[in-house]
């Protein structure tokens, strides 16, 4: 898989998340900004950060610019997973 393949199907999963989170905001109103809540979780952004530079350094040995791609999706959803459990304070 070339850079550009990878970073349309990276594209198209965070794609997807922003359209549950749009339905999830239909339904319920204020649902889609509690998924987006993990953005100021210090615990759920750390956690995905170390996820991405420790799968990228990996990724980036073993695939280059791809491998670092998928670690940073890897690291957006690590966070989007980890900010889902806390609720608004």
């Amino acid at each position: 898989m070339d850079v550009g393949a990878t970073l349309v199907v990276a594209a198209i999963v965070i794609a997807a998340l922003v359209v549950r989170s749009a339905l999830a905001e239909l339904r319920e109103p204020g649902s889609g900004r509690r998924q987006w809540m993990f953005l100021t979780d210090r615990r759920a952004v750390s956690a995905g950060a170390f996820t991405a530079l420790a799968l990228g350094l990996l990724g980036w040995r073993q695939a280059g610019t791809e491998g670092a791609v998928w670690a940073a999706l890897a690291g957006i959803l690590v966070a989007f997973v980890m900010g889902q459990g806390r609720r608004p304070q």
